[in-house]
């Protein structure tokens, strides 16, 4: 498409926002300046195609591929950490640990590249979705157009079986029902028809005359002027608000770029009092340019220690694994950031249709000799109820067993069959010989079949206006006149139905000795014996009600949004346990939620649990009213019109099976199954991600900080000081295998009882941070310990010089194992290790076993020299592993007293 006429999806013409719906035929006809008779021409058709632009969405301009490998770069730790690799290797000569670290960034960068590249897929499918051709009348003739040159003023025809290919204002509705379920969330299809709808604020899944693009016509006929095309159909506005929407931040960004800054703050701190008391040290005298740049060197050195160089890349690793184990569970992931970002969720918005229920019209309760009973009550072929509904019937039976037609009519055949009715059997046992169709009107449809000599009249449809037809019922195998408590007590049940939130049909029937010369309404559907009521309902999963319940238990709170009626929606929440019987108060319509202001709306959004007859831009604003209470909210949802809200929320989680190509492209998971209970499941995946990270990070830091501290005192208190290479070796074996072993720990005992995190929570939240201080901390006091006995023990007390290469080495092995030894800590931030299932993560031990080979490997006499150290004798190696010891009785000692305090 040009240019230009992408350009035109954008404007707003005057008359593309008229609300034709209020207009009667002739009034749309004079302003779209066209003929319902004969259509455009076709010099008005190419003009106007010049005005609005082809029927077609505009999508939003992608960033080509070397743009999304720059955009990694952006991320504060990582420039942090490109920084540090600049400056170990130009000012430090230190290029071995710049290279790591580049290595490092570049590998994450190409991963999330990767992770980026599926995405950003809603636009192409929404386009995917128009019809490729549409039947118009042009120049007084019926021709097939592409769906692309439609305009507006075009009159298009519609049967069953079309995808409505523009907004169009209906002006001929024969019996026509549209699905727009994928549009307004309304679980059955629409009665159109072509009347004047009173007001100027009527809700989109109200407008029964007016069909919307990209729906489909599952019944009937009709005839409509096309009032939008492209980005201007409401289809379009989604496609609009999906472009627009706002990329929030997901909390593990906000989390890591919340600790590259405190990096960067404490390096710059190290670089300045290392430096400074480096210089203050010496006299006046000595202060030279060389000193200068020395101790520049170690500050830079110490800086370059105190950067876990391999956190992005561990964190990633752990969220892939997570997305492995939450694929196992039937979610897909499709951006690694959602792996964390679910475990902090503290607001579920669910959709209803295909979400919490099945999407699928079933029979729950049957009406017939006075009594109500349940679907699963055995009844008799012979039951007039029945034959009512399998006769007056239009569903079509694939050979396959599948059903085809409107889902109610479906859901009445489907009844049949788990009775065990052999339905094709009985259909052809009273074969169809006349009918009277639907009518949008009356409200009715009737179908005459032959029954042996005579014929049986079937007739269903709306109860009210059945019942103005009813002459008689059948008590006791007995016709009588029905009397006026009796129908009285027909409406009643109807209704008690009816607040069940079930759609409730009537049935009736009678036997005629002949056929009608003409059938209709006024003859077929008069003098009828009532046969009964059928009420249907679109049915809540099964496992969502105990899935609703276990995300309460967890701290999370389930809000169902849908554009179904407000008593359905009710009905369905309190089955569910969202509500409990008698809070209407918290269930808001999309009118109500229009009438209050966005300050009063955000205040009081808690107060709401179930939002009933709502738009796109409703849920869209529900989204961001919890968000802007400090909530992480994630949206299920699968329609077209669950996109923008899909998007909007900190995790989108679209459906697999019944979800169109468009949620999907806008959500961050995908629920394979189309489960509800397996979004706790992943809730739990979640957080046991966060955990991991937190206990990953704990590890790293605390092990970090030792480094620094050891390195630093070396420094100030004029001792040996570590190697360049013996701390490389050191970060090589232990910041890589048990860091990433930890990942991978199984989910802890009564996780999904703890209230969610909350978004003002980092990795440092639930005494991390004190946590690294105080290990940090310890493990240099250890290291700086055993140096000093190092200089007091072993074959070379005698020798100065090899007792002080002695001393050095059980530094460096204490360092390097201590760091092993701790890992075992880290593995609960406050629960004592001493458990059951510490070691049953099977990854971690044998990550510890080869972690100690290869930091032990330094003694083997050809790697002495290589790494300057001195072979230890048996005291040395048991001063070594026993500071390693005390790391953990320590640690778990601290432990003990913090759960005393409360700290769990």
């Amino acid at each position: 498409m040009c240019d230009k006429h992408v350009s035109l999806f954008f404007v707003k013409e005057d008359k593309m926002a008229k609300k034709y719906y209020s207009e009667t035929a002739t009034e749309v006809e004079k302003d779209l300046e066209t003929s319902f008779a004969n259509g455009l021409n076709d010099d008005q058709a190419k003009s106007r195609i010049e005005k609005y632009g082809y029927n077609a969405l505009a999508a939003k301009k992608k960033k080509s591929l070397f743009m999304r490998f720059i955009d990694q770069f952006k991320d504060f730790m990582i420039i942090v950490l490109i920084v540090a690799a600049i400056l170990s290797g130009v000012v430090a000569q230190e290029w071995t640990d710049a290279a790591i670290i580049l290595i490092v960034v570049i590998v994450n960068a190409i991963l999330g590249v990767f992770q980026e590249a599926r995405s950003e897929a809603a636009i192409e499918a929404l386009k995917e979705m128009a019809t490729p051709s549409a039947h118009v009348k042009r120049n007084g003739a019926i021709v097939e157009i592409s769906s692309t040159d439609l305009v507006p003023g075009d009159v298009v025809l519609l049967e069953a079986g079309d995808v409505v290919p523009a907004d169009l204002r209906l002006i001929n509705a024969h019996s026509l029902k549209i699905e727009e379920s994928a549009l307004t969330g309304e679980s059955v299809p629409v009665e159109k028809d072509d009347h004047v709808l009173d007001g100027n604020d009527v809700a989109l899944a109200d407008r029964v005359n007016m069909a919307y693009s990209s729906t489909s016509v599952t019944y009937g006929r009709g005839e409509g002027i096309v009032t939008a095309t492209g980005m201007n159909t409401e289809v379009g506005k989604i496609a609009t608000m999906l472009n627009n929407a706002d990329e929030t931040d997901t909390p593990l960004k906000k989390n890591l770029n919340q600790l590259g800054k405190t990096l960067t703050i404490m390096i710059l701190a190290i670089c300045v009092v290392v430096f400074i008391v480096g210089i203050l040290k010496v006299s006046p005298a000595q202060r030279n340019s060389t000193l200068m740049i020395n101790m520049f060197l170690v500050a830079v050195s110490l800086a370059v220690a105190a950067i876990p160089e391999g956190l992005p890349a561990i964190v990633t690793i752990i969220l892939a694994l997570g997305t492995q184990a939450m694929a196992k569970h039937k979610a897909i992931v499709r951006k690694l950031p959602a792996v964390e970002t679910l475990g902090a969720t503290d607001i579920i918005c669910s959709d209803k249709t295909g979400t919490l229920t099945q999407n699928k019209m079933t029979v729950e309760k049957v009406y017939y000799q006075n009594q109500i009973h349940d679907d699963s009550d055995k009844i008799e072929i012979s039951n007039s109820a029945l034959l009512s509904m399998v006769l007056a019937n239009d569903t079509k039976i694939e050979n396959g067993g599948n059903l085809l037609g409107d889902p109610t009519e479906t859901s009445l055949i489907q009844y049949a069959f788990d009775q065990h009715i052999d339905v094709p059997e009985l259909l052809e046992k009273y074969k169809r010989i006349q009918e009277v169709p639907f009518d949008s009107d009356r409200k009715l449809m009737s179908t005459v079949n032959k029954d042996g000599d005579k014929y049986y009249v079937a007739v269903k449809g709306a109860p009210d206006e059945l019942m103005k037809r009813i002459k008689y019922i059948s008590e006791n195998g007995q016709i009588k006149p029905i009397t006026d408590d009796e129908k009285k007590k027909i409406l009643t049940t109807n209704q008690e139905m009816a607040k069940k939130a079930l759609r409730v049909l009537g049935l009736a029937y009678k036997t005629i000795d002949k056929l009608y010369k003409d059938p209709s309404t006024d003859n077929v559907e008069q003098d009828l014996i009532f046969a009964g009521l059928v009420g249907m309902i679109d049915p809540e999963r099964p496992e969502a009600k105990a899935a609703v319940a276990e995300a309460h238990s967890a701290g999370i709170r389930t809000v169902m949004i849908t554009g179904d009626h407000q008593v359905t929606a009710q009905a369905i929440a309190e089955r569910l346990g969202i509500l409990k019987p008698g809070q209407d108060k918290r269930v808001l319509t999309g009118a109500e939620l229009d009438k209050l202001s966005d300050e009063y709306f955000i205040k009081h959004v808690s107060d709401y649990s179930v939002y009933a007859r709502v738009s796109p831009e409703h849920k869209v604003r529900i989204v961001k009213a919890w968000q802007q209470n400090g909530k992480i909210v994630a949206m299920t949802g699968d329609g077209v019109n669950d996109a923008p809200s899909l998007k909007q929320a900190d995790i989108g989680i679209g459906m697999g099976i019944t979800g169109t190509e468009v949620s999907k492209g806008a959500s961050d998971m995908i629920l394979a199954d189309d489960n509800f209970a397996t979004i706790v499941e992943a809730v739990k995946q979640g957080r046991k991600v966060f955990s991991n990270i937190q206990k990953a990070i704990l590890y790293l830091m605390s092990c970090n900080v030792g480094e620094v501290l050891t390195v630093f005192m070396m420094t100030m208190l004029g001792w040996d000081i570590l190697a360049p290479v013996q701390l490389l070796w050191i970060n090589l074996v232990t910041d890589t295998l048990p860091a990433i072993s930890l990942g991978v720990e199984p989910v802890e005992e009564g996780i999904m009882k703890r209230k969610p995190r909350g978004r003002d929570s980092n990795f440092f939240s639930g005494g991390v941070a004190s946590s690294i201080i105080y290990q940090g901390i310890l493990e240099g006091i250890l290291v700086l310990g055993a140096y000093q006995i190092g200089l007091h023990v072993g074959p070379h007390v005698s020798n100065a010089t090899l007792q002080h290469a002695d001393a050095l080495t059980m530094a460096f092995l204490t360092l390097g194992l201590i760091q092993l030894f701790h890992a075992i800590n880290s593995k609960y931030i406050h629960q004592s290790i001493f458990r059951p299932h510490t070691f049953s993560n099977k990854w971690f031990n044998g990550a510890i076993i080869i972690a100690a080979i290869i930091m032990a490997a330094v003694e083997l006499p050809f790697m002495t020299k290589l790494f300057d150290v001195t072979e230890l004798d048996g005291p040395q190696w048991v001063v070594v592993l026993g500071a390693g010891l005390l790391i953990i009785i320590i640690v778990e000692i601290v432990k003990f007293f913090q759960r005393k305090m409360g700290k769990q």
